[in-house]
């Protein structure tokens, strides 16, 4: 039982509610949340909306590394002595999001065993996605990656309902993020439609979001031999 007139602490309230270090910041589609190279000074929790993270070689290439949504962190690298930004964060809709400094989430994860936990839980299942992105590009052809990445965007196999619908994402970042060009996406989104795994409406560039359809599983569960023909 909670000492009296003490309150139990809800790491919910906590990431929903502004307070001392933590404040909300509403974003529109294409605002930059931070630049790489700038010191790092916060961790960012998504309460609504998509974010993208890239990275920029000394040769100016861009690279797509996350699409990120409602629930997860980013920026937390702060907190392992990151002292500038390594990548970009880019709102790809509308977001809101709760902007926590470095000494407030510090302060709350040493004295609060909740939120400490939820924390050390969503680290660990970002680590084996990075783990499951890096054997994905090792060893699954680039129609495979193409329909993970799409089952992972609409949330399938988080808990709750998946999100069929994709925000609006073109063909460009898709290519990126799985290790291919955009023809070859074009192709296979062409195919994943015709074969009913996908729904798209407007243009080429998918302009008009993606809908995607719980069959598509089959493509990434089972081998199919050919798939790339």
């Amino acid at each position: 039982m909670a000492a009296r007139g003490k309150s139990l602490f809800s790491p919910t309230a906590f990431l929903a509610k502004v307070g001392e270090g933590r404040r909300h910041v509403k974003h529109q589609k294409g605002d930059v949340i931070f630049s790489q190279g700038e010191p790092a000074r916060s961790v960012f929790f998504i309460q609504q909306g998509k974010v993208k993270l890239t990275v920029v070689s000394e040769q100016g290439k861009e690279a797509v590394v996350a699409i990120l949504a409602a629930d997860d962190f980013f920026g937390e690298g702060c907190l392992a002595a990151q002292r500038v930004r390594i990548s970009t964060a880019t709102a790809m809709t509308e977001c809101d999001v709760m902007c926590i400094e470095k000494a407030a989430i510090t302060k709350v994860l040493r004295k609060e065993s909740a939120f400490s936990e939820l924390f050390i839980a969503y680290l660990l299942s970002r680590t084996i996605r990075v783990e499951a992105d890096l054997v994905d590009q090792l060893f699954n052809s680039s129609e495979r990656r193409l329909a993970r990445l799409l089952l992972l965007l609409a949330n399938f196999g988080k808990e709750g309902s998946p999100t069929p619908l994709i925000a609006k994402i073109s063909q460009e970042t898709l290519a990126e993020m799985i290790g291919t060009t955009r023809s070859r996406v074009s192709f296979f989104m062409n195919k994943f439609r015709k074969l009913g795994f996908i729904d798209y409406n407007g243009d080429s560039d998918l302009k008009g979001g993606i809908v995607v359809h719980k069959s598509l599983l089959n493509l990434v569960l089972h081998e199919t031999p050919h798939l790339e023909r």
